[in-house]
């Protein structure tokens, strides 16, 4: 098959630009090299939708920041993926801080934030914010910014996609590209795709895609944030996203909620050049620790359940890259995309659909493609009378598999099943929070593995945790040799 477009890369970017494109009658395919979406920089971030204040007037940062922030109401119902408008501050704790509000507040206004406030005493920070540190003197305050999860909105975006007929292809490295005679030949470890466009949404390694098709004008920098989960009994400490103000290389440390109900506190920001290196260190949980009790100094650090770190994708532009490429016609570039890239990524999604159009591409809108996506019911949300219904109407809802998050073994296989549906530990986890309490899996992981093994008809020992190399057990305990 010749597809119409292939997208590179199924992070929410990707994954968002797919449903996009499945809107219309078009061949389209993602090709992602991991064995799930959502497993680069799309799983670990902050999960923040930002007001718009903080990018430079007039770059693309900055419009499509302010466009998907108002796109994310929409989006987040069409999907039925959690989106809470809670607001965030910027907290200023000297002179030198207030005159960076005031800098905000400006370019807030210039980017078209209009529901910015600047708040000069303690006094007024601490009636929005009780557990503020009594240190601070100076406040941003900008209701419009708000709290997601990002990989549950790449794992809606591509269900919707895959429902409406694009295609996707998981655990499938780009290793080539060619353009012969009008058309891509994108060269696989499975084989050779061809494609009249390509979209290069590759997040850390789309320069090196580019440099595949025969582009050099960027170059991606990965940026290691490290990040500390903090159980739910200290998820209500703070009511809104609190940052510090910003420096170059970020917006500092900051507090928040997590529409789960955790407390997230994080990121560093250090420049490094392994594109691969997710590890935590001592040095930086000190630094995430100093810097969130500087914030919010209620914070009990003792109820840390797990750390985390991810990759920021840093281009050399400064700016997103969002352009068909100057030496290959009809590949688009989607690369650069950093923070702000989770709010703009509907927007993003939109602006890439434009582009094409101005293609020679047919965008008919396809009759039967849906918008609607129905999440997995939560058996721990749901009322007790609820709860008796869903176990008649399915008795494996009356088998909880997780007791942390009170998962069940009806949600778990209807993740396995679902369009798009998870084929590994985290693959369940990212779709039905198992494995994410306090225990951090030590009681269902067994449990996950029998289902997973069952509902995919493969021996115990070939299930996984991510990909095809993380194998959970080596044999079995009673085996005969």
């Amino acid at each position: 098959m010749v597809y119409d477009v292939l997208i590179i890369g199924a992070g929410v970017i990707g994954t968002l630009i797919a449903r996009k494109l499945s809107f219309y009658d078009l061949n389209v395919c993602i090709l992602e090299r991991e064995a799930d979406v959502a497993v680069g920089s799309s799983k670990a971030n902050s999960g923040i939708v930002h007001a718009g204040y903080d990018a430079v007037p007039g770059t693309l940062k900055a419009i499509l920041n302010v466009k998907g922030n108002i796109l994310f109401d929409k989006v987040s119902k069409e999907l039925d993926v959690p989106f809470k408008r809670i607001g965030s501050l910027v907290i200023a704790f000297t002179q030198s801080d207030k005159d960076k509000l005031q800098m905000l507040y400006q370019r807030g206004l210039e980017n078209g934030v209009s529901d910015l406030e600047i708040l000069n005493s303690n006094a007024e920070i601490s009636h929005l914010e009780p557990n503020i540190s009594s240190e601070a003197i100076g406040a941003l305050y900008a209701p419009s910014a708000g709290i997601t999860c990002p990989y549950e909105l790449a794992v809606a975006a591509v269900e919707n996609a895959v429902e409406n007929g694009v295609e996707l292809k998981l655990q499938t490295q780009v290793n080539d590209i060619k353009h012969i005679n009008g058309l891509f030949h994108i060269e696989t470890n499975r084989g050779t795709v061809l494609s009249k466009y390509v979209v290069n949404a590759a997040g850390l390694y789309s320069d090196n895609v580019a440099q595949m098709a025969g582009d050099h004008a960027f170059s991606i920098k990965p940026r290691k944030g490290e990040y500390m989960l903090l159980d739910k009994s200290q998820g209500e400490i703070v009511n809104k996203v609190i940052f510090q103000t910003p420096t170059p290389s970020g917006k500092g440390i900051l507090v928040t909620p997590t529409v789960d109900g955790n407390l997230l506190i994080g990121p560093t920001a250090l420049d490094i050049d392994d594109k691969e290196d997710f590890s935590t260190t001592a040095a930086g949980m000190n630094e995430v620790t100093q810097g969130a009790l500087k914030s919010v100094p209620a914070i009990n650090t003792r109820q840390v359940i797990t750390s985390f770190a991810g990759l920021r994708a840093v281009p050399s532009t400064g700016d997103f890259i969002i352009e068909y490429s100057p030496s290959t016609k009809r590949f688009i570039h989607v690369a650069g995309i950093e923070s702000p890239g989770l709010t703009a990524a509907p927007a993003i999604a939109e602006y890439v659909a434009q582009l094409l159009k101005g293609a020679d591409l047919d965008f008919v809108n396809k009759k039967d493609s849906k918008s609607q996506r129905k999440s997995i019911v939560r058996f721990s949300e749901a009322s007790d009378e609820e709860k008796m219904d869903l176990i008649k109407s399915n008795k494996l809802y009356g088998n909880v598999i997780c007791r942390c998050e009170t998962v069940t073994e009806a949600e778990i296989v209807e993740s396995i099943r679902r369009p798009a549906g998870a084929t590994n530990l985290d693959a369940v986890k990212r779709r039905t929070r198992s494995g994410m309490g306090r225990c951090q899996g030590g009681f269902c992981t067994p449990r996950i593995i029998e289902i997973l093994s069952r509902e995919l008809a493969i021996p115990m020992e070939n299930t996984t945790k991510n990909d095809k190399d993380s194998l959970l057990l080596d044999r079995r305990t009673k085996e005969v040799e």
